[in-house]
């Protein structure tokens, strides 16, 4: 039986520009939020459709994403290929909750 605790996982990934998986949380997540050091942060949400996220740009800008976005996973999540988020290179920070 859980505890009824809330499980938040935090860490880091280096963007690779292709898609790729973060297994660190090691649970399936209902919130995500991942932020590139020098570009957007993009945020998922339990109701929200597999490999979607509402993008946040450094210009204000904030736009549903409807492919390239985040997945949850049974152990962590996956993030697609989205230029800005997952730039080959960079530093991606992430939160997750269960």
């Amino acid at each position: 039986m859980a505890s009824g605790a809330a499980k938040v996982a935090y860490g880091s990934f280096l963007g690779t520009g292709a898609a790729l998986t973060v297994k660190t949380p090691g649970f399936r997540p209902r919130y995500v939020r991942i932020v590139n050091g020098t570009g957007p942060n993009a945020e998922w949400f339990e109701s929200m459709a597999d490999d979607t996220a509402v993008k946040h740009a450094q210009t204000g800008a904030t736009t549903l994403l409807t492919s390239d976005g985040i997945t949850p996973l049974a152990d962590g999540f996956g993030v697609g290929a989205d230029a800005d988020l997952n730039a080959a290179g960079e530093v991606v920070h992430f939160m997750a909750t269960e």
